[in-house]
């Protein structure tokens, strides 16, 4: 069996424009004579591999503590993509209902509104990106909207570098943060 982790570090990775970087505060160290290691850390919720729950663009959606977590648990496919990933695009991949779709392209695959629209149309169960956000720069509001509006959970600051595109198993579970609308995860991808 192989286990591949597509998280990125909470800590080393960029944090999105105008989120806050993380950090991590040393309280107690035993190299200066304390007893044990003790650390304290702060974070945006968004920070580093993420999962956003509808509530991050639906008022009334739900928050990631009520994300139903077998979504983010099961098969799945990575799908390679370049840029700005069209409705088209998501057509000739011929999503399937209960599909859980990871996008792959070098840190920069984005959805368009037609792309999103599409996928929640073929009712997937989970979109992913190894980019910091899955809308596109000048959109990107769209397909959030259109993902998370059909309740559909999306993975954001995937690292798929190590990831060939295919079949695999993912386990991507998000922290319990009660009425946050998106907490960190540590996701892997399975095979064999």
């Amino acid at each position: 069996m192989e286990w591949i982790d597509i998280s990125r570090d909470l800590f080393a990775a960029p944090p999105y424009p105008g989120d806050p970087v993380p950090r991590r505060d040393r309280i107690r160290r035993m190299d200066l004579g304390d007893a044990y290691n003790l650390s304290g850390f702060y974070a945006c919720c968004h920070s580093a591999t993420h999962l956003d729950a509808p509530l991050h663009f639906i008022p009334d959606g739900d928050p990631v503590d009520r994300v139903d977590l077998s979504r983010c648990l099961g098969p799945c496919r990575v799908v390679p993509a370049a840029g700005i990933v069209t409705g088209a695009h998501v057509d000739r991949l011929s999503p399937k209902a209960g599909e859980r779709i990871l996008f792959k392209g070098n840190g920069g695959a984005c959805l368009s509104e037609s792309a999103a629209f599409a996928l929640a149309q073929a009712g997937v169960l989970l979109v992913g990106t190894d980019a910091p956000s899955i809308g596109a720069p000048d959109g990107g509001e769209a397909a959030h909207r259109e993902l998370l509006g059909a309740g559909i959970p999306i993975l954001e600051g995937l690292d798929l570098s190590a990831a060939e595109p295919g079949e695999y198993r993912l386990a991507a579970l998000p922290l319990l943060l009660s009425g946050a609308e998106a907490a960190p995860v540590r996701a892997v991808l399975i095979r064999g």
